[in-house]
């Protein structure tokens, strides 16, 4: 076993000197308080992950919609010269044996 680069005979002799500076009364109330802090710190880390993952998705969810949106929808400068042809014919007072009438003569 080996955790932080620490293998069983090295735990074995610090939980020793551990042992020997704290003595048997006072080790276990460390090591319980010690256990305490580490679970605080694994929760607070937990909830600032599942914070930052809501977040990204609530962003997400946000930026998702315009883009569909944009695609979806046609320009309407594209139409407009085909209307506008289409309203100048419209509006010309000239028949058509005038406008030929005209070419030819």
């Amino acid at each position: 076993m080996n955790v932080f680069g620490v293998g069983l005979p090295e735990m074995a002799i610090i939980m020793v000197v551990a042992l020997l500076v704290f003595g048997p009364k006072k080790l276990p109330e460390i090591g319980r308080s010690l256990g305490k802090a580490i679970r605080g710190f694994q929760d607070a880390s937990k909830e600032f992950e599942n914070e930052f993952r809501r977040e990204a998705e609530q962003i997400e969810r946000a930026m998702q919609p315009p883009m569909q949106a944009s695609l979806e929808t046609t320009p309407p400068a594209a139409l407009s010269p085909a209307t506008e042809g289409a309203g100048n014919a419209a509006n010309s007072t000239e028949t058509p044996s005038e406008a030929t009438a005209d070419r030819v003569g």
